[in-house]
């Protein structure tokens, strides 16, 4: 038996035995069920079988920290699972630093993969993007570490450097590459004219303030003319909730907004303000797997209120409420406590924002010779709108229509 097979088989049965323990301990005061009892007396008994009767006896302390994260990921791809020691140095080191490289990270695969990178960071400057996987930083193995001690060793001093090994595609050799860790700076909110009095608009963060300087390009691109607006929020991924709430209120007199829902947790509806919307130009917002939290509130809430059509692709599903819940050994675990809602219904960060209008924007075909050699990595930078096809795409929509009947 391979020793592949054997840590499959191994971190199957430390999955099982962390499972009980786990769920034992966020249980604890919540009443047993008959489907509960059900479940965990199947667990039992698999891992009851796995010590008495494989090949030899499992070391189930070996694989817990990855088993742990392991199951982890299948329920929510930014929690983690953290040791004693790790959450001491996650506490002591996580707001230590002002360098950093530009990433949202999560888990997939059991590594910590690229969900969006930053523009202008030190991360899009080498080429990383949406889909990338880490395998390693500074040397150590991604695979099972938590997600949160991997966005710790992301950080450090400005001018300091750090070595990654990175997967990727189309390339099917990992890449070494050196970032340099600097103070990231926001870019600015980008606007313009385009032909056809179009206004485009395109945030790269949701941080504080980003609405209101939203705001201001939408009323100078109406008093230039604008008749309708696409709103680019392709690869926005970081910010605030509260932003992607306000974003949305700027296109919307009423309806609701969102909502935010937790196991123990009562719901809490955001409602559009009418004194906050400032326009009732067309819109057209735009779409990625490199959209994710404020962005995906926002795009939601404007198509299912039925204020925008939303182009391009299924973004990634990230909007929630996390946060550390300690356990007896002194380790945490950091999960999403409460998570936001659509205004139909569907938890963003299971089903991420659907477009209305698909729009898959496709990589130029290699030839075999050339999907054969190790491509180099290129900086990551926005297309110019001549050469957007997904921005030509949502023009069309914008002026002429979907084309399909909404839903």
């Amino acid at each position: 038996m391979n020793s592949r097979f054997k840590f499959v088989v191994f971190s199957t049965s430390a999955c099982l035995l962390v499972l009980l323990l786990v769920g034992a301990h966020l249980g604890q005061s919540a009443p047993p069920t008959d489907g509960a009892y059900r479940h965990m007396a199947v667990f039992t008994e698999v891992l009851s079988r796995i010590k008495s009767d494989y090949v030899e006896e499992p070391d189930l302390k070996n694989v817990t920290l990855g088993a742990v994260n392991g199951l982890l990921e299948a329920v929510d791809p930014f929690a983690s699972y953290l040791n004693a020691d790790q959450y001491k140095q996650y506490l002591k080191d996580k707001d230590a630093y002002k360098g950093d490289v530009g990433l949202v990270v999560s888990k997939k695969f059991g590594y910590v993969a690229v969900v969006s990178a930053l523009a202008g960071s030190p991360a899009a400057k080498a080429g990383m993007s949406t889909g990338d996987l880490i395998e390693s930083i500074k040397g150590v193995a991604t695979r099972d570490m938590p997600l949160a001690y991997a966005e710790v060793l992301l950080k450090g001093q400005p001018g300091s450097s750090i070595d990654i090994s990175l997967l990727h595609m189309p390339d099917p050799e990992p890449q070494k590459i050196s970032l340099t860790r600097a103070v990231i700076a926001v870019p600015a909110v980008t606007a313009r004219m385009l032909p056809g009095d179009i206004g485009y608009i395109r945030p790269d963060t949701l941080l504080s303030g980003k609405t209101a300087e939203i705001a201001t390009a939408v009323k100078s691109l109406e008093k230039q003319g604008a008749k309708g607006l696409v709103l680019d929020l392709r690869q926005c991924a970081t910010g605030t909730s509260e932003e992607g709430v306000a974003l949305a209120n700027l296109f919307l007199e009423k309806g609701l907004v969102t909502y935010l829902q937790g196991q123990k947790s009562p719901r809490r509806d955001f409602q559009a303000d009418p004194a906050k919307m400032i326009t009732r130009l067309p819109l057209v917002v735009t779409t990625n797997r490199g959209t994710a939290d404020g962005a995906e509130i926002a795009a939601t809430a404007l198509l299912d209120n039925k204020r925008a059509e939303v182009v391009g692709e299924r973004s990634f599903g990230d909007a929630a409420v996390r946060r550390a819940i300690t356990l007896q050994d002194g380790g945490a675990i950091i999960l999403s406590v409460s998570k936001y809602y659509s205004p139909l219904g569907k938890s963003i960060q299971d089903t991420g924002v659907v477009p209305s209008v698909p729009y898959v924007e496709t990589e130029p075909t290699d030839t075999e010779d050339e999907a054969a050699a190790p491509q180099p990595m290129t900086p990551v930078v926005a297309p110019r709108p001549e050469d957007d096809n997904l921005l030509k795409k949502a023009i069309e929509v914008l002026t002429k229509g979907p084309g399909v009947p909404r839903k």
